[in-house]
Order: C-alpha cells, then sequence, then structure tokens
C-alpha cells in the first residue's frame, strides 16, 4: 500500500521571534503569527484524506497539531521520535551568544556538508542521530500503520535533515511549511513542499 506522509513544522514560537535556539526546550509556545501559521496548516492538508496526525511531544509541536487539527479531526498520537534535535550546550541561548562562542563549529553544525554529520554540541545529538531515529519512525509507520496518509507535526531541523537524506540542501525550513514524502513498494521519494 501507498502510504503518504504529510511533515510539517510547527508554527512561529516565542523562541523563534525571541531569536534564541529551541532544540529540547519547553517553554517555547506559538506566538499569534505561530497560530495563523499552524490553522493555515489545517487548511492545506483538510483535502488530503488524513487519518492520523503523529506529533512531537514538544509544546509548539502540540499546539499546532491541535490547532490544525481543528480541521481535520483526526486522532492525535504522539512520538519521540520526530522531536526536534537536542542541541545540547547551546540549548536556549540567544543566536548572537551561539555565533559569538561557537561560530565555526555553530557554521559546520548548520552545514549541509554530510563531513560533519556526527558533530555535536556538549550533551546534545549529531545531525546523523536525527536522521536515524526519524527514519526509524517513518518506516515504522510506513510498513505497520493501517493509515494511508499521516500528517506528522514536528521541527525545522528534524525537517532539514529528512530533505538532507533525500540529497537536497535546504537547512532554513520556513515555520509552517509541510513537506510531502511517499512510500512505496519499500521505496520513499520526494514530492516536495505544498
Amino acid at each position: 500500500m501507498e502510504k503518504t506522509f504529510y511533515i510539517f513544522r510547527h508554527g512561529q514560537s516565542s523562541y523563534n521571534l525571541a531569536g534564541r535556539t529551541q532544540g529540547r526546550t519547553n517553554d517555547s509556545v506559538l506566538t499569534d503569527l505561530g497560530k495563523e501559521q499552524a490553522a493555515e496548516i489545517g487548511n492545506k492538508l483538510k483535502d488530503k484524506n488524513i487519518n492520523i496526525i503523529i506529533c512531537s511531544p514538544l509544546i509548539r509541536a502540540c499546539q499546532t497539531a491541535e490547532i490544525a487539527n481543528q480541521q481535520l479531526n483526526v486522532p492525535i498520537v504522539y512520538d519521540e521520535r520526530f522531536i526536534e534535535v537536542d542541541v545540547g550546550e547551546i540549548e536556549g541561548m540567544h543566536y548572537t551568544d551561539v555565533i559569538s562562542q561557537f561560530g565555526e563549529k555553530y557554521q559546520k553544525w548548520r552545514s549541509c556538508d554530510q563531513q560533519y554529520e556526527n558533530l555535536r554540541f556538549t550533551g546534545g545529538e549529531s545531525k546523523k542521530e536525527v536522521r536515524e531515529r526519524v527514519f526509524a519512525g517513518l518506516n515504522e509507520y510506513a510498513t505497520t500503520s493501517s493509515h494511508s496518509n499521516i500528517a506528522i507535526s514536528s521541527h525545522g531541523i528534524m525537517l532539514a535533515q529528512l530533505l538532507i537524506s533525500f540529497g537536497k540542501n535546504n537547512t532554513d525550513i520556513p515555520n509552517g511549511s509541510i513537506l510531502c514524502v511517499k512510500f512505496k513498494n519499500g521505496t520513499w521519494d520526494i514530492c516536495g513542499f505544498i
């Protein structure tokens, strides 16, 4: 059976607006714009026959899923595999402070260059580890779920790493973006943003 996944980044959050790194930080909530973006996600998905929403357990992703679901009215389940990257020691820092303290390392970490896929901040995880856990989740839902149209409420770096695994060098995923990927006959295919 063909499975279609609509993976979306949460709406703008308070940390996005303040220019702070989020990672696993769980006190960042949707702004008014973020709530509008979440409603727009629901609007874009309402004709896609979504069966279920899989959601990162972080508040900003949960709020986005709940608002989008006002137009979808499907079950929401939570899965840690779609949580944002753990950025360790730079968690919650303002980007200007990250650049001043970790400039070169941060640039390498944000890079699409595969030679840096194992780079991590102290206490955090690497981009390779992000891709491995995300694909573990996607492969499980693709091969065992009875649902054919699945939405996933997630995060920017998680989405960027998914794109990189498909050979797309894109690390800047705007809030509210929705990426469509398909699974058929054991193969993943990227459809692009909707």
